[in-house]
Parts: C-alpha cells; sequence; structure tokens
C-alpha cells in the first residue's frame, strides 16, 4: 500500500515520469498488482468441492444437530473364528458379482427393490446429511425415453468425445452406444446426489462430502442388488444427466450421479472371462 501511496503522490506532483525514483516505484507497483492477482487466483480445478460446502455454511448452522441425544452402542461380538468365516463367505459371495447387460423382463416384486433402497439408506454420510434420492423407474414409457436421451448421447461420446483409447479399451467388453437394457430390465434405479439441501423455508443447506458420500451409498447398493440374487450393471450416463433430470422433475439442487438397471438376469447372459487383481496387487501392509 506504501508503494501505491507514493506513486499516487509523485503522478499527482507531475514527478512520476521525470525521476528515477517514480520509474522504479512503477515498477514495483506493476509486481506488486502482479503478485496480488496471483495470489487470489484460483482456478475451478483447484477448489475442493468440501471446502466450498465448509465455507458457504459458516451462517447455516442446524441448531437440531446440537440437541441429538447419544446413544449406548449395541455390539454383538463374535469370536474370531466366526468374524473369519464371515468375512471368508461375505467375499465368496461378492466375488461372483458382475456387471450384466443382458436382463429377462421377467418381474421383481416392487417390496425387494424398497429393501434394496433401504440397505442404501443405511450408508454413512458426511455430517449425516443423507445426501442422496433414489428414483425408481418402473413405468415403460419413462424407461423407453430415458433409453432415447442415453443412447442419443452415448452415439456422440462414442464416436467423438470420448476418443480412440477409451473406446479400445471398452472393446474387450463389447459394450456400444447401444442400451438395449434400459427398456428390458424391470426397474431403473437413477441415483441422484443432493449438492445441497433445501430447508422448509426455502433456504440452502450444506451437505458435506455429498459426492463421495452418494458413491459411498451406491457400494452399499450394489452389496444389496447382489445378495438379493438380482444383477446390474452401474452405467453412468454421460452428458445426459441434465435431460434426465428434467425429464424425472428433479429439483435444482440434484445432479444425477448413477444409472443402475435393475433385475434377472436373461438364459442366455454372457459376461467377459475378466479376472481380478489378487490381494498382493491391491492391498500394501506397513
Amino acid at each position: 500500500m506504501v508503494v501505491v501511496q507514493l506513486v499516487q503522490w509523485l503522478m499527482s506532483t507531475g514527478r512520476l515520469f521525470y525521476s528515477g525514483v517514480g520509474v522504479a516505484l512503477l515498477v514495483l507497483l506493476l509486481v506488486y498488482v502482479l503478485f496480488q492477482k496471483t495470489k487470489n487466483a484460483e482456478t475451478p480445478s483447484e477448489k475442493d468441492e468440501t471446502n466450498t460446502d465448509v465455507d458457504m455454511c459458516e451462517e447455516e448452522v442446524d441448531n437440531d444437530v446440537m440437541d441429538v441425544e447419544h446413544i449406548p452402542f449395541v455390539h454383538n461380538r463374535i469370536s474370531e473364528a466366526e468374524m473369519k468365516a464371515k468375512s471368508k463367505d461375505f467375499f465368496t459371495l461378492m466375488n461372483k458379482r458382475r456387471s450384466v447387460r443382458f436382463f429377462s423382463e421377467e418381474n421383481v416384486q416392487p417390496e425387494i427393490i424398497e429393501e434394496l433402497i433401504r440397505t442404501a439408506g443405511t450408508s454413512p454420510s458426511g455430517a449425516h446429511k443423507q445426501p442422496w434420492t433414489f428414483v425408481v423407474v418402473k413405468d415403460k414409457t419413462y424407461k423407453m425415453k430415458i433409453r432415447e436421451i442415453v443412447e442419443k448421447e452415448e452415439e456422440i461420446n462414442y464416436s467423438r468425445r470420448m476418443g480412440t483409447q477409451w473406446v479400445e479399451d471398452l472393446r474387450p467388453i463389447k459394450t456400444t452406444w447401444a442400451k438395449p437394457y434400459l427398456e428390458t430390465a424391470p426397474y431403473l434405479i437413477l441415483v441422484f446426489k443432493q449438492t445441497y439441501g433445501i430447508g422448509p423455508n426455502g433456504e440452502r443447506l450444506v451437505h458435506y462430502y455429498h459426492e463421495i458420500s452418494c458413491s459411498i451409498a451406491c457400494g452399499f447398493l450394489l452389496a444389496a442388488i447382489h445378495y438379493s440374487g438380482l444383477v446390474t450393471v452401474t452405467h453412468t450416463p454421460l452428458n445426459a444427466g441434465q435431460a434426465l433430470k428434467e425429464l424425472l422433475g428433479r429439483p435444482v439442487n440434484e445432479k444425477l450421479l448413477l444409472l443402475l438397471p435393475v433385475g434377472y438376469p436373461a438364459k442366455d447372459a454372457t459376461v467377459p472371462d475378466f479376472q481380478r487383481k489378487p490381494l498382493e496387487q491391491i492391498m500394501i501392509w506397513k
């Protein structure tokens, strides 16, 4: 600030361009301005989503959270032998899970779908905000429209947006822009993340870690689907999210995260003969 004041004084007296001091101060002023711009600059890619949420919520503290009663945690401890058996059994079950793209049109009782969503809702979330909405689509007309929206964008994705390497990496899976399973599967579950909440008076409420919270909930949902005896495939509708959001009448605070067709596999369903990485490649002891 001293440099700026000196330059202003020299300019007012007409001495700025008639002295070496004036020129030096002008250079210093330029360096000062550039430094401030660099210091204050922040690109969107550098900005952390969660930090933004924290900044926004400084004046939006939910007082009800402070009054939540804490109760004793009930834990039914089992023997180590049982723990080992359970952990091994669960791995054996989940290791059979596969992404299936060929579905039977056979109906699934809606109560089963409700229990799957209920399980997903037990997932942990930042500050217990539970920032998720699960839209279940059974109506054939809606499923047809969803397929039209997705395939329109996917055809462009495969031909232009995704790039040669991406398309080449998908070749072993034999997946294309065509997504017939979006109509064949008896249910579509569209997972929307609530980027922020909306209070009873329309006020904006912060949702911490909404991206990762919803992603964890999706993991719970995938496990529940497989455990129940049904199949699915994780579909991320690239560039179709906004159109699907409008079709389903979702509010402004929600964004589509994942689309899951759910049902029984077709009798002639096939899957790639892939092998999962061994434990030594995905786990490190320290």
